[in-house]
Parts: structure tokens; C-alpha cells; sequence
């Protein structure tokens, strides 16, 4: 097995152009990358990670902080997103720093020490200070999401305006006029494009929206069970439910049938499907109509996006908006008339 002390002298190069060209430094050219490259496949070549760290300066290790309020990780929706994430980087013998913390100061401390080489923001609010503090230090990062800011960032998200926008025009399409919107909290950035989503496409029907009608909280079951509760509650009740995440319809799917309702006939339900590996929404009792985009997807590709964003990429390089499927099926049909 070859160390790269060995490698430079088969190849006749110095350590620090095949370590250059072995990080896909942009100063090495294509040949002598490939030469390399082939070179250490042959020879069965092993970086040591210690010296990889001396000869670039890099950790090989990127960040994600999480909130000290928030139980990311028993969340199935980070646990599958992590999954994803944490696997391709070790395609680029990356690792993953997870900490907690409630200050954007933890990302100042972390930079400084050069614990990590970059971070993923997730779950970004309209006005993220984070980016601010980031962009400031000159530090990369991705933002798995959006917000509203003139400074320049890399970003991975999904076209979560369109999404409700499609869904929302479907149920009314179907005749529905009374739809539930069970959102994420209101201060998240992806719940403020679903209720712009929504609320665009009752307008473009003539139609104005019921605040009362419209919830917003963590995503949980818990919350989905509460306030379908509240939203059936009412006296003119929604014939249709529109919610940001599975979990939060296996609540209010539950709520549903105890009130003896049947979804697909007397409540018409589309979810956002994130393709769970633990929720299947096609093996619900009733399948789900969804807006589907998996989040595996989002954490392998952004973990190749914030490792080439570390190695040079420039940031306009690093943006990516992803269409969302409309996936229809039972839970979705026509309201029923209202006896006379």
C-alpha cells in the first residue's frame, strides 16, 4: 500500500502536486490529475488523514448546528436527511460535526478554529442572521433552503411556492372552496413560499383566503391531530386538508376518522411527501395525494454542493431550485354536497 511519500517518487512529482491533484486542486492540470489518479489506484494508495490536514489546511469535516429546542434527532425528516448527507460525504472522506447551540456566535467560534470547513444552514427564517454572521467571516456555507437577503449564498431547495400552488389549484379544480393549510411555523422561510403558494392560487380563482383556516406550528403529529380538531370544529368546516408533512396528516388523519369522516369522500387530503423511509405515503389506509420531493436527495446533494463550494466553486455555481411532483391518488376527489 503506497503512502504519498511513495507515490510523489513512482510518479516523479513533488508531495505537494500529488496532494493538489489528489484534492482536485483547480491548479493542477487534467493530465497530471489523471496520471495521478490512476496512479494511486494502481498502487493502492491510502491518504494518511493527519498529513491530508497538514499539507491542506482543511478539517475534512463539515458542520451542522442544531437548536438546543428542537428534537432534530429523533425527527425522522433530519434523520433521513443526515442519512443522505453524512453518506456522500464520505465519498470525499468527509466528516460531520453535529453540535447544539441557540447563537449564530457557535458558527463565529467554529470557523475560527478551524474545526470544520464549511456548514450546512437548515431550516432558514425569511431574515436569517446566520448568513449575515457567515458571509461576514467569508466562511462557506449552503443553505438547505432559501430567505430574503441581497447577500450572495449557495442554496439546495425545492420549489415549495409551486408545490402549494399546484396542490391548492388542484383541490379547487376538484370544487373545493374551504381547504385547511396545515403549515410549518410561520417564521420558517419554505412555510412562508407554501402559504404564498396557496394563497396565489385562490386569488387566481377569485377567491380570497380564510385566515382562519390557515395553522402554522412545529411538524408533528401532535400538532396535526390539534388543529384538524379545530378546523373541523368549525361551524362552515373545510371539505379539504392541505398539510406541510406527513407526520402532521397522520395526525389529522387520525383526528378524521374519530369524528367518523372518511378521507377521499368526506375530506380530501394532499400532503407533502418527503419520502420518508419510516412513512410511505402510497401504504397509508387511503393513499395520499402528495407533492413529493425526497429529502435524501436534498442531503446528497448538498453535501457534494458545500464540499465543492470548500474546494473553489464559486457561489452562483452553487444554487439549485428543484421541481416538486404531484403525485395524485384516492385521497383527493370532488367535496360532497351538503344535504338540503
Amino acid at each position: 500500500m503506497a503512502n504519498l511519500k511513495s507515490l510523489a517518487e513512482h510518479l516523479g512529482l513533488s508531495q505537494a502536486t500529488v496532494s493538489r491533484a489528489l484534492n482536485n486542486y483547480s491548479t493542477v492540470n487534467q493530465a497530471t490529475r489523471t496520471r495521478v489518479l490512476e496512479a494511486a489506484q494502481k498502487l493502492n494508495y491510502r491518504p494518511n488523514s493527519s498529513a491530508r490536514r497538514l499539507a491542506t489546511g482543511r478539517a475534512d469535516a463539515i458542520g451542522i448546528v442544531l437548536p438546543h429546542d428542537d428534537d432534530l434527532l429523533v425527527d425522522p425528516h433530519f434523520a433521513d436527511f443526515l442519512a443522505a448527507f453524512t453518506k456522500k460525504l464520505a465519498t470525499y472522506d468527509n466528516d460531520v460535526v453535529l453540535t447544539a447551540a441557540d447563537n449564530p456566535q457557535t458558527y463565529q467560534r467554529f470557523a475560527q478554529i478551524g474545526k470544520v470547513d464549511g456548514f450546512v444552514i437548515s431550516a432558514p427564517k425569511a431574515h436569517d442572521e446566520r448568513i449575515a454572521v457567515l458571509s461576514k467571516l467569508n466562511f462557506p456555507f449552503i443553505v438547505h433552503g432559501r430567505c430574503e437577503t441581497n447577500l450572495p449564498y449557495g442554496f439546495y431547495d425545492i420549489d415549495n411556492e409551486g408545490a402549494f400552488y399546484d396542490a391548492t389549484k388542484l383541490l379547487l379544480e376538484l370544487g373545493h372552496t374551504r381547504i385547511g393549510l396545515l403549515n410549518g411555523a410561520a417564521d420558517l422561510m419554505f412555510a412562508k413560499q407554501r402559504l404564498d403558494g396557496y394563497n396565489r392560487a385562490h386569488k387566481d380563482f377569485g377567491l380570497k383566503t380564510a385566515p382562519q383556516l390557515v395553522h402554522h406550528d412545529h411538524m408533528t403529529e401532535e400538532y396535526g391531530y390539534r388543529h384538524a380538531q379545530a378546523l373541523l370544529e368549525l361551524d362552515d368546516r373545510p371539505t379539504a386538508f392541505l398539510c406541510s408533512s406527513t407526520l402532521i396528516t397522520v395526525g389529522a388523519q387520525r383526528r378524521i376518522r374519530e369524528m367518523g369522516l372518511a378521507i377521499g369522500k368526506d375530506i380530501s387530503i394532499i400532503t407533502h411527501d418527503d419520502g420518508l423511509s419510516s412513512l410511505k405515503t402510497e401504504n397509508f389506509s387511503v393513499a395520499l395525494t402528495v407533492t413529493r420531493a425526497p429529502i435524501r436527495n436534498a442531503g446528497t446533494e448538498i453535501a457534494k454542493m458545500v464540499v465543492e463550494l470548500v474546494r473553489g466553486t464559486p457561489i452562483d455555481q452553487l444554487q439549485k431550485i428543484v421541481p416538486v411532483d404531484l403525485i395524485v391518488r384516492t385521497s383527493t376527489s370532488a367535496p360532497r354536497r351538503k344535504k338540503s
